[in-house]
């Protein structure tokens, strides 16, 4: 097996925003799962002004091969301007994670 399990890290304006997102992305074979965890209060700095926000947090599971397909995708979906979205290699997974994640989106 030459694929790897990576997670893309993404915050969303709500729980519902967030779960269109993740649908496509699951129709579209680019990911596998997504966790939305609500309840998430952000503080940033964007064009120069410090704020905060209540948001909810995705986790997207899926391969290094789709990772920056699900990225640019998730750029393409987001509301925001400027949309925080971080991908992350894993240096472990399961095998019986990695097998899922690889047959759900298709990849080897």
């Amino acid at each position: 097996m030459s694929d790897a399990a990576t997670i893309i890290w993404c915050p969303y304006p709500d729980p519902d925003t967030a779960r269109r997102a993740a649908e496509v992305l699951l129709r579209e074979k680019l990911i596998a799962c997504a966790n939305i965890i609500p309840g998430v209060q952000s503080i940033f700095e964007f064009e120069g002004t410090v704020s905060s926000a209540e948001e909810v947090i995705v986790v997207f599971k899926t391969t290094a091969q789709q990772q920056q397909n699900a990225i640019a995708r998730l750029g393409e979906l987001h509301p925001y301007d400027t949309p925080a979205i971080v991908g992350s290699d894993c240096t472990a997974a399961h095998p019986a994670t990695l097998n899922w994640l690889i047959e759900t989106t298709g990849t080897s």
